[in-house]
């Protein structure tokens, strides 16, 4: 079972939304995926309670729960389990961090979320947990280039000695109506750009992960 925690120390970061379309590409028949909802603001288990279907599976718990909710997850059969964390509060997001065989940290290309990335990263380091920084909610590309600001937010990454995902999470309609309506985008947008991103993310946290070949 892999355990991914979603973390950011900044609020609005894209950390539940990245969270709930991921899991989608995850859930399989024999072997479920497992969202776990520790931010007291509930925003999966919302989007849990507008899906039809029945997976991925949703549980609410408190961060000093997490090593037990976990175990039992194992135990279970889950296949992965996807935390997500609340900004701000370092002891839970730290507790997080130390249950997770990775730390997907999304973060807008902005001065405030690229100041909370730091922080965040320090945190990760000193748990020793490996990351996967994610810019999220990015301008459009002009073309094949980036935009300026993707690019700033990029090499202000690379100073701090991390490795941003390569890729971006684009501000799209489709990630807010897909959530809206209880779906991921690759299930409410099938072959948008959207979905696309989406799943170039899964392939990089696999990747990140260690897991050769393709899924989706």
């Amino acid at each position: 079972m892999r355990v991914v925690v979603f973390t950011s120390r900044k609020g609005g970061s894209g950390k539940s939304t990245l969270c709930a379309h991921l899991s989608v590409y995850a859930d399989a028949p024999n072997a479920p995926a497992l969202l776990i909802d520790t931010d007291p603001q509930g925003s999966l288990a919302l989007w849990h309670e507008l899906r039809q279907a029945e997976t991925p599976v949703s549980v609410k718990c408190e961060a000093r729960d997490l090593p037990d909710t976990i175990e039992a997850a194992r135990k279970d059969g889950i296949g992965w389990c996807f935390v997500d964390t609340p900004p701000h509060n370092t002891a839970d997001i730290a507790a997080a961090m130390r249950v997770a065989d990775l730390a997907v940290i999304p973060f807008r290309p902005a001065v405030f979320d690229i100041a909370a990335m730091a922080a965040t990263l320090e945190m990760a380091r000193a748990i020793g947990k490996p990351v996967l920084p994610v810019i999220n909610s990015a301008p459009p590309r002009r073309g094949v280039q980036a935009a300026h600001v993707v690019t700033e937010a990029r090499e202000a990454l690379f100073a701090m000695s991390a490795t941003p995902w390569a890729g971006q999470i684009t501000t799209r309609a489709a990630f807010a109506h897909a959530l809206a309506s209880g779906q991921a985008v690759g299930e409410f947008e099938p072959g948008s750009a959207a979905a696309s991103e989406v799943s170039e993310l899964w392939q990089e946290t696999r990747r990140a992960l260690g897991i050769r070949g393709s899924k989706k």
